[in-house]
């Protein structure tokens, strides 16, 4: 067990910033058996509707109205995305709209998974340094928390050489993007690691489909912290995304955790000024190793590991298509008919139209796609 740092960080779910990666819950998605993965049990779903937040019935037909006007941006009031959601639609991109259309659909022991991996995320955290819970009241106090961590984290890594749970955020394809990496530590050889942390809940490696996503899924956090410390990231353009008031005063719980780490500040404004200054001119390298580590859950035994080789063009390549879902300019699909064996445990499974449709959405729900404009 490593020594208890005297640096404190706020827990994400008090700012509001959470990223915690899904692949506990994909992994449900797995079978036993690979070979046996490949056949699909096209069973018909015993109906077209669920259950909304006022636990009246959403007809998928009602669902798909209306989408050559608003894009799921829209639709959906997001200012911004997880880097996850665009790992999930890695995975499967149907899955994660009905993901945010049927919000609290997550059966009860696959929440249980992650609980579990949750857990161990924090374990691990813990390893580094305290975790306080500042109360918040508003967007602007949110915010503050995450730059008040990315402040205390940056000398950190610089004196310490590791730290955990490091808020990344950057504009990419015209979209705001927002996640937490894992940990972060220099090598022997002075290279800046990445590493992120997959819990499984058997003893086993996860599928390729499984690795793809969480190759990516590194891959973008990459693309986004070299942004950051790179100077590419703005201010101007965090405001147009998320609508904050700068000059807002900080509330007051927030105002003393900032006094405690030795920063006088006032509003959100005055620490977005030190977090800028800090990313450009602390000399923060550009990440040079992106590495998976797959753990079991019960025994906390490594499975392995894996390298990921950051290919940029690529990247951008999947972000340029994802992004277009998002902004209105196409319709979400399915997996290939090669990957259909992923809706055997699917939450969705009985209510997705692309799966019943053999591949396609129903020409009475597919929507208009949106035109760019």
């Amino acid at each position: 067990m490593a020594e208890t740092r005297e640096e404190e960080t706020v827990s994400a779910e008090a700012s509001g910033f959470s990223d915690l990666s899904d692949s506990e819950f994909l992994e449900f998605l797995e079978l036993e058996d690979a070979q046996e993965s490949k056949a699909l049990v096209n069973t018909p779903g015993p109906s077209s509707e669920s259950l909304g937040k006022d636990d009246k019935p959403i007809s998928l037909q009602n669902w798909k109205r209306g989408l050559d006007i608003l894009s799921p941006m829209e639709r959906f009031h997001l200012k911004y995305l997880y880097v996850t959601d665009l790992a999930t639609q890695n995975w499967c991109e149907l899955q994660t709209a009905y993901g945010k259309e049927l919000p609290g659909f997550l059966a009860p022991e696959k929440a249980a998974v992650l609980d579990t991996g949750a857990s161990i995320h924090l374990a691990r955290e813990l390893e580094l340094h305290d975790i306080v819970t500042v109360p918040v009241t508003t967007k602007e106090d949110a915010w503050a928390i995450k730059f008040l961590n990315i402040l205390l984290l940056i000398p950190t890594l610089q004196s310490e050489g590791h730290i955990r749970e490091f808020p990344v955020f950057g504009e990419v394809e015209g979209v705001l993007l927002v996640g937490v990496i894992d940990e972060l530590h220099y090598t022997a050889k002075g290279e800046l690691e990445l590493a992120e942390l997959k819990t499984r809940r058997r003893p086993m490696l996860p599928l390729e489909a499984q690795k793809k996503k969480d190759c990516f899924q590194v891959s973008l956090y990459k693309y986004i912290f070299d942004a950051m410390v790179q100077g590419k990231v703005t201010p101007a353009s965090l405001i147009h995304h998320t609508k904050l008031c700068p000059e807002k005063p900080l509330g007051p719980s927030v105002l003393r955790h900032a006094q405690q780490g030795g920063f006088s500040v006032k509003s959100l404004g005055d620490l977005m000024e030190l977090v800028f200054l800090s990313l450009t001119l602390s000399d923060l390298p550009v990440i040079d190793i992106l590495k998976i580590e797959y753990i079991h859950q019960e025994t906390a035994t490594v499975l392995g590991t894996e390298i990921v080789a950051f290919e940029e063009k690529e990247v951008r390549a999947k972000v340029q298509h994802y992004i277009a879902y998002w902004m209105g300019h196409r319709e979400p699909q399915g997996v290939d008919v090669e990957e259909a064996w992923k809706c055997r445990t699917c939450t969705y499974a009985d209510i997705c139209e692309w799966r019943k449709g053999s591949g396609v959405l129903s020409s009475t729900l597919a929507p208009q796609v949106k035109k760019a404009k």
